[in-house]
């Protein structure tokens, strides 16, 4: 007889999936244990593995396509066999949108378990689940609800042992915990009747169950499955580990809450050294709060703390920064070029204008004055992008980012081309210090046609900037570093600087980008030419 295999729910969270890829062919034989097909979740990509034998008759979800939980996956039968029933519009990948999911699955679970007819309305029939690809029958450790108790969506109910691990059973229906089918300590065989929710008050005596098999009892042949896969009503959340506890050296379970045991994970806590306070010892968030290693403990303590943040509410300026800059970052085809500069002769230079009275320059202003020459020789740098057209500025207007306390501003020094060192490091002192007291306008941080940022005088060696749109370049400077270096074939004592210059590949072509930098270099490196 044929067997439906519908897309499993695979994660805690899991609504839908999407097929990575299929193992297996249409005609293949497949035996109970091979991997079909991988499967995406939200979380992972999982192989999934077969649980029945037989020839692979149809594939309901093709590579790369994504379905729904419980949607048409896979067909296995005999081979030859007629399985043109099974391929009705009740069973194709709509039927999860046309019946809803838990009726879906009161009809999937019920009819194996218990006397249908005898269902009340408003009850839903829990069964043990298949936790593992090999599990055919599971063991309850410990109930976290007792009969009488109110049921929420995504209640623990249950831990229950598999054959690989005990994991966490959750409930996906909220009301009234009316029966329980499974004792503590008992096993029963998958599907078996385990647990019975709903209204307060509902006489449920009429539901039996049918499969529940003793402990220590011969697991009775598991009957061919009904042409639609079943899924339990409930589903597994998080693996619990079992641990030997530190006080006996017999094997003792260590019930934790999820919570728990996460907050002991971060803060390196053996759960093995909590006492719990919860009901029949298990351990809760506040034991872990409230934990003191003891003295014996330490040796396997580690340090803990508590996790906060500060929430700042962001300013106007930190709000069009960040939108400005991903606008530029997402639109704009950024590409880097980096050079070194042999900044000996600056450094000489600056040190000669200095000595002049009332004359003080800084590397940054020698730095804004080669940019602007350069500029003027390669004008393409010195553009903007527009969808219809490339706009080339005949005047050169150069931003010097100035950090601040809410973000970073760029000041315009206008037609920089034209001005001294002095004059560009009066302008840059003065539009700094406007924009750290927040006293610059709109107008003077306006029209840019290229930026510099220099991070050097924070010891930051090399570092690439985000375009300033509209413009076409960033300059990016770092720090001048002493190190050995090669000079006229000795070895020798040399200052450097590393400067990084981040293009728009729209209007400015990799080329076009290396041509301005040698000119760049050309005036620092030779500062005697940027007063020619």
């Amino acid at each position: 007889m044929a067997t439906i295999i519908t897309m499993p729910r695979l994660s805690d969270t899991m609504e839908e999936g999407t097929v990575a890829s299929w193992l297996k062919s249409v005609g293949d034989t497949v035996g109970e244990g091979d991997i079909l097909a991988e499967i995406e979740t939200d979380k992972a990509t999982m192989e999934f593995e077969s649980f029945h034998e037989g020839t692979l008759l149809y594939i309901g979800i093709a590579e790369g396509e994504t379905a729904n939980v419980d949607a048409l996956l896979a067909i296995i039968g005999e081979k030859g066999e007629d399985i043109s029933m099974h391929l009705s519009p009740s069973t194709s990948q709509t039927a999860p949108d046309s019946v809803s999911q838990e009726d879906t699955q009161q009809t999937k679970e019920v009819a194996p378990t218990t006397e249908a007819a005898a269902i009340p309305e408003g009850v839903e029939v829990i069964t043990m689940p298949r936790l593992s690809d090999t599990m055919e029958e599971g063991t309850v450790a410990t109930w976290l609800k007792k009969e009488g108790d109110s049921i929420q969506e995504g209640d623990i109910l249950a831990e229950i042992e598999t054959d690989k691990a005990t994991m966490e059973f959750e409930s996906f229906y909220t009301g009234t915990l009316l029966k329980i089918g499974i004792q503590e300590g008992e096993t029963a065989l998958v599907d078996a009747l385990l647990a019975i929710v709903g209204p307060a008050g509902t006489d449920v005596s009429g539901i039996s169950q049918t499969t529940k098999a003793a402990p220590d009892a011969t697991p009775a042949p598991v009957s061919a499955p009904a042409p639609v896969k079943e899924t339990p009503i409930a589903a597994p959340i998080t693996q619990v580990v079992t641990e030997v506890a530190a006080t006996n050296s017999s094997s003792q379970r260590i019930f934790a809450s999820p919570l728990a045991k996460k907050m002991a994970t971060d803060k390196g806590i053996s759960l093995q050294l909590v006492k719990g306070s919860g009901e029949n010892g298990r351990i809760v968030k506040s034991d872990i709060e409230n934990y003191q290693p003891s003295a014996s403990g330490m040796a396997q303590y580690t340090p803990v703390g508590v996790e906060s943040f500060e929430e700042i509410k962001n300013s106007q300026m930190r709000k069009t920064i960040a939108k400005r800059l991903g606008e530029s970052k997402f639109s704009a085809p950024h590409y880097y070029l980096t050079i070194e500069l042999d900044m000996d002769n600056a450094m000489a230079s600056r040190a000669a204008i200095n000595s002049a009275p009332d004359v003080k320059i800084s590397y940054n202003d020698m730095i804004v004055k080669a940019c602007a020459m350069a500029l003027r020789k390669h004008p393409q740098v010195n553009s903007q992008w527009t969808d219809g057209l490339m706009r080339i500025a005949k005047h050169i207007h150069v931003g010097v980012a100035v950090a601040v306390d809410d973000g970073l501003l760029v000041p315009v020094l206008k037609f920089a081309d034209q001005m001294s060192f002095s004059q560009i490091g009066v302008h840059v002192k003065e539009l700094a210090a406007k924009a750290r007291n927040k006293k610059i306008t709109p107008q003077e941080m306006d029209g840019s046609t290229f930026t510099v940022s220099n991070l050097g005088m924070f010891g930051i060696k090399e570092f690439t900037s985000i375009i300033n749109a509209p413009n076409s370049a960033i300059l990016s400077v770092g720090a001048i570093i002493q190190k050995p270096v090669v000079k006229n074939g000795a070895l020798a004592v040399g200052n450097t600087m590393t400067v990084t210059l981040a293009c728009d590949h729209r209007t400015v072509d990799g080329a076009t980008g290396a041509k301005f930098l040698q000119t760049l270099r050309n005036y620092i490196e030779n500062p005697v030419t940027m007063f020619v």
